[in-house]
């Protein structure tokens, strides 16, 4: 038996350990076991029971603006334990402490968010759709669209690379909502997430059951799941398809909202400027670096006019030059580690694909890794490829999730466009540039295909909130290859974790709604 501690799992309002040996979580730089996972012998259909039977009703007694004090709470609690939460991201993530806080304090701030937001609904319990209708000529009797939560749970797959934010931008609306909350986190980093969930569930904040936590493999997740629950996944196009496919979803009807493969762009627009090509140098780098690239929402193409290609490669390169790579426990590192091995090959072997059919701009390999032994560590020195010819279609269907971008010219701005949109939907791009009717028209052109189109221009050079950098005030999620999913936007994230039903009544039956 391992002596590596085994993180427990709760489900069901009680703490229960798995009975195999699980999976051995790694330091990603230094090689070392962490803690083990493992969700063998759960009694899943019990657990899922009680959420919804016990859990929910106990949600929905409260009003809004009681869950959302709920959340405030909580957010107190993640607050009071960050130094531990940090500690845990360098160890099993990687990450150097400003990568650390993209996850961890962004989570914590979008978890404040929807504490904010919920106070603002007062003390109802259902929510209206749209004002009454008459459905005939006399106006006694009317038709009222409502939202109520739904009688489910709300099971989130969720990916490595965000196990904070990952869990409270989906958790935050669904707990407002009334909805109790079962989270299957990735298993390379489901360290912080079972921190997390254990630390606000040891504070007595919500109901039993109403946060709960499964960690190692998911099989029989989905077999559990009911007609009323909700399912939000984060994640590969592949294992996408795979949940569109399962009884739950194609038989049971359950509710999925799918995040997946996104190849994000950003594009500088004819006649931009200087200022604006170097706001474009400057995000590309960023998005590049941030979490060592692995982020949904990093730019992996980068479209420039022509006759500016060399410009935007000198200048793009000159940053990610200034890029120190390797343990991030060192002051001097500025990007860490990919999260794991497989994630490691995984990079290489996408790399290998792109240079096919583009060239090596700026390489990474030339970043010596500051205390990190290379043969052991999985770090990548950030990579930009480059590529006179932008037809390929590897060069647009492939996503490396990692630190590498492809720069692409275009002759004239609709084929620019065209070429963003070759990407087959995305969650975000943004549009660089500083003319401000020449900026809205492309923004409008891209909002068809985008989830979020993030538009820069040099008056908000110090004011914008980053292309990677998800909002919980912004729609989150893309249409086509990005899955077709929405998550928060506001007060529009509850959509998902409600049902909606027409009311036909007598208009004094209508108002008292």
């Amino acid at each position: 038996m391992s002596t590596i501690e085994l993180l427990p799992n709760h489900l069901g309002g009680q703490w229960h350990h798995g009975q195999g040996q699980g999976s051995t979580l790694l330091d990603p730089v230094l090689g070392t076991p962490l803690v083990r996972v493992d969700a063998t012998g759960l009694d899943l259909a019990a657990g899922f029971a009680h959420a919804r039977q016990q859990a929910g009703p106990a949600l929905r007694a409260l009003s809004y603006a009681q869950r959302a004090e709920l959340l405030a709470q909580a957010a107190q609690v993640l607050q009071s334990h960050r130094e531990a939460y940090y500690a845990i991201a360098t160890a099993n993530s990687g990450t150097v402490k400003n990568d650390s806080a993209v996850d961890i304090d962004g989570g914590i701030f979008t978890l404040s968010t929807y504490a904010k937001l919920g106070q603002g609904l007062g003390d109802r319990h259902h929510l209206l759709d749209g004002d009454r209708v008459r459905l005939g000529k006399d106006p006694l009797f009317q038709s009222q669209h409502v939202l109520s939560p739904t009688r489910g749970l709300a099971l989130f797959i969720n990916a490595f690379n965000f196990p904070s934010w990952g869990l409270w931008e989906k958790a935050a609306p669904a707990l407002l909502s009334g909805v109790p909350v079962v989270v299957k986190p990735a298993t390379a980093t489901a360290w912080l997430t079972q921190r997390m969930v254990q630390d606000v569930v040891n504070a007595g904040i919500f109901p039993p059951g109403a946060l709960s936590v499964v960690c190692g493999s998911s099989a029989g997740l989905l077999d559990a799941l009911s007609p009323f629950d909700v399912l939000s996944f984060t994640g590969s196009a592949d294992t996408a398809g795979l949940i569109r496919r399962h009884a739950a979803v194609a038989e049971r009807s359950v509710r999925t909202n799918i995040e997946a493969d996104s190849v994000n762009s950003a594009l500088l627009l004819p006649d931009a400027g200087d200022e604006a090509l170097d706001l474009l140098a400057k995000e590309v780098a960023r998005e590049m670096t941030v979490k060592s690239g692995q982020k949904c929402t990093a730019i992996r193409r980068v479209f420039v006019p022509d006759a500016l290609y060399e410009r935007a490669a000198q200048a793009i390169s000159a940053r990610l030059a200034k890029t120190t790579v390797g343990n991030p426990r060192h002051e001097a590192v500025r990007m860490g580690a990919l999260v794991s091995r497989s994630q490691f090959e995984a990079v290489q072997a996408g790399l290998a694909q792109l240079q096919t059919q583009a060239q090596v701009l700026h390489d990474g390999a030339q970043h010596a890794l500051i205390d990190a032994d290379p043969a052991v560590a999985c770090c990548v020195g950030p990579t930009l490829l480059g590529s006179r010819d932008a037809s390929p279609a590897v060069l647009h269907d492939t996503e490396v999730f990692g630190p590498v971008a492809t720069l692409l010219p275009y002759g004239t701005l609709s084929q620019g466009l065209d070429l963003v949109r070759r990407g087959q939907g995305s969650l975000v791009a943004s549009v660089y540039g500083q003319d401000a009717e020449a900026l809205r028209q492309a923004a409008l052109d891209l909002s068809d295909s985008h989830g979020r189109v993030h538009v820069i221009s040099p008056d908000v050079a110090a004011l914008h909130t980053g292309h990677g950098n998800v909002m919980p005030q912004s729609l989150h999620g893309g249409p086509g290859r990005a899955g077709g999913g929405e998550e928060l936007g506001g007060l529009r994230a509850l959509g998902f974790y409600h049902r909606r039903s027409a009311v036909q009544a007598a208009t004094p039956v209508l108002t008292g709604l």
